[in-house]
């Protein structure tokens, strides 16, 4: 199984494509696809397929969480002994057995957001769509929930989950997805992006020096394979055309035989919150967008046949 992050600011469009995905809404133009499965045109062998978690649920407040998880079961078509064994395996899992006979409306954040998970387990899903599982919930609560996410992936779960709080979601995906306006900014994997490479291939460094910061930027101008991208107390951030560690050694030995008495030279560590507003900025300037197709090209949208149901 797999964990991908879903990034991006507020009104990018990430509930919007969960919900597509959820076959919830329709999309306005384009196709969307579980395993392979066209969401609005097959949405009930979709809803097969996945779990939902929304990040607002409504639940029944008359109901205790054993009652609530079993209605559940029914619908998903358990019956007897099997719907018994599943709500309890399920109750286990998400560590509800201790709370199976409180009233779902004196949960905490964090109870209900373990109820909530263990619905969408219920029928066993192969993809399971979280959105923003995290907010609202105190530390211990977000550990227990990323540990439960770690461990579904681990069984063969692919789980597709967005989240405000960055750094958690590099410590438990495999590869994070940021989008900006509807469309895909960036894929890859959080430690690429923690430690400086852009979309383009290239490394970001920090770079310091004795005298004047405008040096490293003169020394920019005028050398092939180097950018210079911001000043900054005793030099600046720079960007060399190549992950290539000898390309960024070539680099410093040319700056130190061109006279730059350089006393710092290190590759870029940032946190994903720095890597996400840097990677807006880049929008902002026209660079580092993945290519996506231009409305013209995209197919339009097509309903569903009415059901005969």
């Amino acid at each position: 199984g797999s964990v991908c992050g879903f990034v991006g600011a507020n009104g990018a469009g990430k509930t919007t494509t969960m919900r597509i995905l959820a076959s919830l809404d329709y999309p306005t133009m384009g196709t969307a696809e579980i395993c392979g499965i066209n969401v609005v045109h097959h949405p009930d062998e979709v809803r097969k397929l996945i779990g939902w978690m929304p990040d607002h649920f409504g639940n029944y407040e008359h109901m205790t969480v054993v009652e609530y998880l079993d209605f559940y079961a029914r619908a998903f078509g358990y019956k007897g002994k099997e719907r018994k064994s599943r709500v309890q395996e399920v109750m286990e899992f998400t560590d509800l057995i201790p709370l199976a006979d409180r009233f779902s409306n004196k949960l905490s954040k964090g109870m209900t957001q373990r109820l909530c998970l263990g619905r969408a387990l219920l029928h066993d899903p192969q993809v399971l769509i979280m959105d923003e599982p995290a907010a609202g919930l105190d530390p211990k609560a977000r550990v227990e929930l990323k540990h439960l996410i770690r461990v579904l992936a681990q069984e063969g779960k692919t789980i597709f989950i967005s989240s405000h709080i960055l750094s958690e979601l590099g410590e438990m995906c495999d590869s994070l997805l940021f989008v900006n306006g509807g469309r895909i900014v960036h894929h890859g994997d959080a430690e690429t992006l923690k430690q400086g490479t852009d979309s383009g291939g290239g490394m970001l460094y920090d770079v310091q020096v004795l005298g004047s910061p405008q040096a490293v930027s003169d020394w920019c101008v005028i050398n092939p394979h180097v950018e210079f991208l911001e000043s900054r107390k005793a030099g600046g951030r720079i960007r060399i055309e190549s992950s290539d560690p000898e390309r960024a050694a070539d680099v410093l030995a040319r700056m130190i035989k061109d006279g730059l008495k350089v006393t710092e030279f290190h590759k870029e560590q940032r946190n994903l919150e720095d890597a996400f507003i840097d990677m807006l900025g880049r929008i902002d300037r026209g660079e580092g967008a993945l290519p996506t197709a231009p409305k013209s090209e995209l197919p339009a949208f097509t309903p569903p046949e009415p059901s005969n149901n």
